[in-house]
């Protein structure tokens, strides 16, 4: 049986993730984890400047530990009046391990007094795809436009705090506080996947 490697530990990315590869496991390919294929404490240093850079480092440190096909992602939140941070520093923006809520009022606390287009926010990710044994490498990235708020929301999801923050524009609505049916439109990691998946049938 084929398999794929899903190089993350993140819970709920997991799951994201695999939703957008149900093509592939209805094709018999089997959908594995870092829990999977145990690789213990083993992870990557992401030194990259850029989100693909990053995704690439993940893809081929996990893909070239295993020897499997394997998929990462990195993303974050670009704010182009802050000349697009915090970027790929989205964790890491303070140059220490902060809070959710540290960064949510560092991120307001840059903005204070500013209106209109300078709010103006995106986010964005990138998917890569590498193959150990042929060194077939390819990226898909997507992006969600919208702007920063004022407040954050009350619904702050823990881990990604600038979900709070991010009104999405197409709805007018805090990330946090969309629907189910309005987060599958606009899912950025989901629409990366779909175009990945037209590719990796024949990769595999």
């Amino acid at each position: 049986m084929k398999r794929l490697l899903i190089a993350t530990t993140n819970p709920g990315k997991i799951e994201e993730i695999k939703s957008g590869l149900k093509e592939l496991k209805k094709q018999g390919i089997e959908i594995l984890t870092l829990n999977d294929v145990k690789v213990g404490d083993k992870e990557p240093e992401e030194t990259g400047k850029t989100f693909q850079e990053n995704a690439e480092i993940k893809a081929r440190f996990y893909g070239d530990l295993t020897g499997l096909p394997t998929i990462a992602d990195d993303g974050g939140l670009l704010i182009p009046y802050l000349n697009n941070e915090p970027g790929v520093k989205s964790k890491r923006w303070l140059e220490y391990a902060a809070t959710d809520e540290q960064l949510i009022n560092f991120a307001l606390s840059n903005l204070r007094g500013c209106t209109g287009s300078k709010r103006t926010a995106f986010l964005q990710t990138c998917v890569c795809f590498y193959h150990p044994k042929t060194k077939s490498i390819f990226f898909e990235e997507e992006k969600i436009k919208g702007h920063i708020a004022e407040k954050s929301s009350n619904q702050q999801a823990n881990g990604y705090p600038f979900r709070a923050l991010f009104i999405v524009d197409q709805f007018n609505k805090y990330y946090d506080e969309l629907t189910e049916k309005e987060h599958q439109q606009v899912n950025h990691r989901l629409k990366a996947l779909k175009r990945l998946t037209k590719n990796l049938l024949s990769m595999l």
